[in-house]
């Protein structure tokens, strides 16, 4: 650790929340309203992270153009109302924030996730408010990798991005956070899929649990 850590941003889906259960959900209700069989969960699980328009191209791999355009809104519909059905904190984060809620060190969160989906989402689970900052998809014109919703976000911090500590579980995660000026940690328990590979991302260290972010924090982090 070059700088000490004050702060601890983190995306949203794949890293805090495990979302993939309503997600999953949503796209198989499209399949099925389409005529299709649903999808095994392990499989949809690993493009969860890349939003709605990785999971659509994954349900509907032969549309292309407006009719999976249509099919993605509709994904979104579905979604919409079933946002916390199964959502829930991956084990450990709960500890991991009541750990930074005793040391009054903010968190916060940079997703590319919309508004629209991720101000309710947080509601319905009574996070929104111990957030310190929430920097959605459609906050800023420009969405990770591009570094400036987490420079926005230690911006109103009021934190340098050096002392803000990124947590996600994608590539573009590392890249935002690396333009940014900012440590960063990639959660393997995650949506990661055969295809990715963390290693080749250059983050400053891996996590297998939540919890191995205090390991980080208190500096005898071996990931």
């Amino acid at each position: 650790m070059t700088a000490p850590i004050r702060a601890v941003l983190f995306d949203l889906d794949g890293t805090l929340l495990d979302t993939a259960p309503d997600l999953v959900s949503a796209l198989n209700a499209v399949r099925v309203e389409q005529g299709r069989d649903p999808l095994p969960f392990e499989l949809a699980r690993t493009q969860v992270s890349h939003g709605s328009s990785g999971l659509i191209r994954l349900g509907f791999p032969d549309l292309a153009g407006d009719p999976l355009e249509a099919l993605r809104l509709r994904l979104l519909d579905v979604y919409s109302l079933n946002l916390a059905v199964g959502t829930r904190l991956f084990e450990g984060c709960r500890q991991v924030l009541d750990y930074l809620a005793e040391r009054d060190m903010p968190w916060g969160i940079v997703t590319n996730k919309p508004a629209f989906l991720t101000q309710p989402l947080l509601a319905t689970l009574k996070l929104e408010q111990q957030a310190a900052c929430v920097v959605s998809g459609d906050t800023l014109p420009q969405r990770k990798p591009h570094p400036a919703p987490l420079q926005l976000a230690a911006s109103q911090l009021a934190i340098a991005p050096a002392h803000c500590l990124y947590v996600g579980d994608a590539e573009r995660d590392v890249q935002s956070a690396r333009a940014a000026g900012m440590p960063v940690l990639v959660a393997r328990y995650g949506y990661l899929g055969p295809q990715d590979d963390p290693d080749s991302w250059q983050p400053d260290g891996h996590i297998d649990s939540p919890l191995q972010i205090l390991d980080y924090l208190q500096g005898r982090f071996g990931g």
